[in-house]
């Protein structure tokens, strides 16, 4: 496909330039005034790229983001890191390299607060990695985050992943959340009060209701509206994909443990994308495309365990942050005014232990 959808690839010299320029031109196809511009938001999940991505992948360094925060129309008040696979360290002992991404988001917050004005706020919470597979020995790596930044809140463990999607979702094998040693280690992150952000696909759910049954005190937050698939063997079948997320979904939400990122479904495996399109879709097309997940989301938690996130830059290939928390605005317009409340910024603020 030729113009402003042009793929790269082959990665080479400029490969990343080319793809974040045609993404760019051709995000700004759709342009649109904020809507309730003055509601407070906090975005709960997005990630900065300090290094390159791999490829199709935007640049996404923590210049874009606050400029993201700061030039949006929308009321961004505040912003939480998420795991990203960036600044590790690159000496030091290899199971604490990781803490080199809390240290490097911890600075990106503070550089936020002390800029001042619309940037304040920004990585107000870091969420970064640790391997759970260590076992027990991972509480070392959990205090060495601690010690890293104030502002580190859990660690996310990617689990996603489907035989009918491409290994590039975190994980490479299958049934992690139910190992033995997994267990030991999520014991460790319980016993410190620590988040746990789980990302999986839906036919993974099962296994997220299983921890947290075994976890009951533990903060769970399973990310991306729990991850419906809509391509591959479910192409075609939206209903009875819908279904079963909705089963399993409901069953979690009987565990009080658990909250939800409602978002993340502008990705390519939920067929609610406009990745492939000659032009974004509007927030009244992506809000369509969403509302089912997402307000049979906010039914089954309730408003007080649900949270916006932008998935930014993830999600920032198929949709413009301006748009995207338009289309938000939009699912949500008929809710009451504290449950909006709730959603678009108090269950952020009390999951992750905000000011």
């Amino acid at each position: 496909m030729a113009g402003p959808l042009q793929k790269v690839v082959t990665r080479g010299e400029g490969w990343m330039e080319t793809e974040a320029i045609n993404r760019a031109a051709w995000r700004a196809q759709i342009v649109e005034a904020a809507i309730e511009p003055d509601l407070p938001i906090i975005d709960s999940h997005h990630h900065i790229w300090r290094d390159a991505p791999v490829e199709p992948w935007e640049a996404y360094p923590a210049a874009a983001m606050i400029a993201d925060k700061v030039n949006s129309a929308h009321n961004v008040v505040a912003t939480v890191y998420v795991d990203s696979h960036s600044a590790y360290r690159v000496d030091g002992p290899e199971h604490l390299r990781v803490v080199g991404e809390t240290e490097y988001a911890g600075s990106v917050g503070d550089d936020c607060d002390a800029r001042g004005g619309r940037a304040v706020g920004g990585c107000a919470a870091v969420v970064t990695h640790a391997n759970l597979l260590m076992g027990a020995a991972v509480g070392e790596v959990l205090d060495a985050h601690i010690a890293a930044s104030s502002r580190f809140r859990g660690i996310r463990h990617m689990t996603a992943i489907d035989p009918d999607l491409p290994p590039v979702y975190g994980a490479t094998e299958y049934g992690v959340m139910m190992r033995p040693e997994f267990r030991e280690g999520f014991a460790e992150l319980a016993r410190r009060n620590l988040s746990f952000d789980a990302w999986m696909f839906h036919p993974q759910l099962p296994e997220l209701l299983d921890l947290a049954r075994a976890f009951p005190e533990a903060n769970i937050v399973l990310d991306h509206t729990g991850g419906p698939i809509g391509i591959g063997r479910f192409a075609g079948k939206r209903d009875e994909a819908f279904a079963a997320w909705k089963k399993d979904m409901s069953a979690i939400a009987a565990c009080p443990n658990v909250s939800v990122k409602v978002g993340g479904l502008n990705m390519t495996y939920t067929a609610m994308d406009a990745i492939e399109n000659p032009r974004p879709n509007t927030s009244e097309e992506v809000a369509l495309l969403q509302r089912d997940h997402f307000l049979t989301t906010i039914d089954l938690f309730g408003p007080d365990r649900c949270m916006v996130e932008s998935n930014f830059p993830v999600d920032m290939r198929s949709i413009s942050y301006d748009v995207l928390w338009n289309s938000v605005k939009r699912m949500t317009a008929d809710l009451t005014r504290s449950d909006r409340e709730h959603i678009f910024a108090g269950t952020a603020r009390r999951v992750y232990r905000l000011p």
